[in-house]
């Protein structure tokens, strides 16, 4: 994804679609429909939801004439979203930017950490946020915070405990010394790097919005 991200007048229409569902109004910026719509425009969801933000506060005249076309006929609305999507890439999107590098920035976070693992980097967030929260006593399948968040991000609690046990390989405080051969070694210690010595305040900020995109799953 570029760094100048151009934004089109077409992605109002999408984006559109989004606001009007009900209730309408503004969505949680990290709501499943909400990401799934940055990974297809490649626009990161904190401009998608200020995007939104003026949507609802219809603060330019293009705004307006979008709104007073589409807010009360989502029929049409949803036809002129469907043809943007069929004339993007001439319809042959994946072809169009087929061998087209694009460097991902947000997508990653949303996308599994290795061929083969189902855990991806918002996952380990959010685990990252719960080990700050429990004793490494506690950090076991049978404890009630690891079976609530495995049940939202749909692993088994198991799983939570194992991605909680490699996080203490990543803590400078705790001196582990021996060797961990666990496959999310890596990725649990690149979320280490990245929030790992912030404010815990504003990682367990970040992480509540994160969990929308999990609870308002399909």
């Amino acid at each position: 994804m570029a760094k100048n991200i151009k934004w089109q007048d077409d992605y109002w229409l999408l984006l559109m679609q989004i606001y009007l569902q009900k209730p309408v109004g503004l969505k949680p910026m990290y709501s499943r429909r909400m990401v799934e719509l940055s990974m297809e425009l490649h626009v990161p969801p904190t401009m998608l939801f200020n995007k939104m933000c003026q949507i609802a506060n219809l603060e330019t005249p293009r705004i307006e004439r979008i709104w007073e076309t589409y807010s009360e006929n989502p029929r049409k609305l949803a036809r002129a979203a469907r043809l943007y999507r069929e004339m993007k890439g001439f319809n042959n999107a994946d072809e169009f930017y087929d061998g087209v590098e694009m460097n991902e920035s947000f997508e990653k976070d949303f996308k599994p950490v290795a061929e083969g693992e189902k855990m991806t980097p918002v996952m380990l967030i959010l685990i990252l946020d719960l080990y700050f929260r429990l004793t490494p006593i506690t950090m076991v399948a049978e404890t009630p915070e690891v079976q609530e968040l495995a049940r939202l991000i749909k692993v088994k609690p198991q799983e939570v405990a194992e991605v909680l046990e490699t996080f203490q390989y990543c803590d400078p405080y705790l001196h582990r010394k021996e060797v961990t051969f666990s496959p999310l070694f890596l990725p649990c210690q690149q979320v280490w790097r990245r929030f790992g010595n912030a404010n815990p305040e504003e990682l367990a900020s970040f992480a509540g919005q994160l969990k929308e995109y999990f609870v308002s799953e399909k």
